[in-house]
C-alpha cells in the first residue's frame, strides 16, 4: 500500500500534535537516545510546540492505513538562528543572504517508525515537502554519530557545512545544506 501524504500548516498541526509526538516517541526509544533528557518526549513537545510559532512552519505526514507512520516537519529559517550564525565563514556567502531573504527552508525533525524504516518512506517524505516549499535551498542538521541518517542524507546530495550544537546538552550535529536544482 502507498502512503497517503498530507500538508499541515501550524493551526492543523496543532490538531495532531499527539500522534506526531507517538511518533516521536517509538522512533527515540533507542540507544543512544533513551534516558537522554535532551531527547525526552517532554522535550520533543516543547521544541515541536515552539516550532509553530515559526515562520512558514509546515509538517508533511505519511499515513498508512489512517495512522502516522512517519513525518517531517520544518520552516523557513530564521536568518538570526543562533546554530545557522555560529557557523560564520562557513557558510556559503550566497547561502547568507538568501537566508537573510527567507530563502532556505529548515528541515528541523524527518522521522519514519522503525518498522518501515530502510523502505525508502523517508526520502519520499523529504522529496514531499521540500517539492511544496517556496525555499530555494533546505538546510538541516544531523546527529553526527546517527551513521543511517547522515549517509542518507550525503546521498540525497546533502554538502556539510561544519558542526554545531543547539544547545549546552545537546549532541554534536553536522549542519548540512541542500543546493537548489
Amino acid at each position: 500500500m502507498d502512503p497517503e501524504f498530507q500538508r499541515h500548516d501550524a493551526k492543523s498541526a496543532k490538531g495532531i500534535i499527539s500522534e506526531l509526538v507517538d511518533v516521536y516517541a517509538k522512533v527515540y526509544d533507542v540507544p543512544p537516545y533513551i534516558g537522554d533528557e535532551f531527547f525526552s518526549v517532554d522535550s520533543f513537545r516543547t521544541r515541536l510546540e515552539t516550532a509553530f510559532d515559526t515562520k512558514g512552519f509546515e509538517t508533511v505526514t505519511a499515513r498508512l492505513d489512517g495512522r502516522i507512520v512517519g513525518y517531517v516537519h520544518g520552516a523557513t529559517l530564521p536568518a538570526d538562528k543562533p546554530w545557522w550564525i555560529s557557523l560564520d565563514d562557513r557558510r556559503p556567502a550566497g547561502l547568507i543572504d538568501l537566508a537573510g531573504a527567507e530563502g532556505i527552508f529548515w528541515l528541523r525533525e524527518l522521522m519514519v517508525l522503525p518498522e518501515l524504516q530502510n523502505q525508502g518512506l523517508g526520502r519520499q517524505i523529504h522529496d514531499t515537502v521540500i517539492a511544496g516549499r517556496t525555499e530555494s535551498v533546505t538546510t538541516l542538521t544531523c546527529i553526527v554519530d546517527n551513521q543511517p541518517a547522515h549517509d542518507a542524507y550525503l546521498r540525497w546530495g546533502y554538502t556539510i557545512m561544519g558542526q554545531i550544537k543547539h544547545a549546552e546538552e545537546s549532541p554534536l550535529y553536522d549542519a548540512m545544506y541542500l543546493p537548489s536544482s
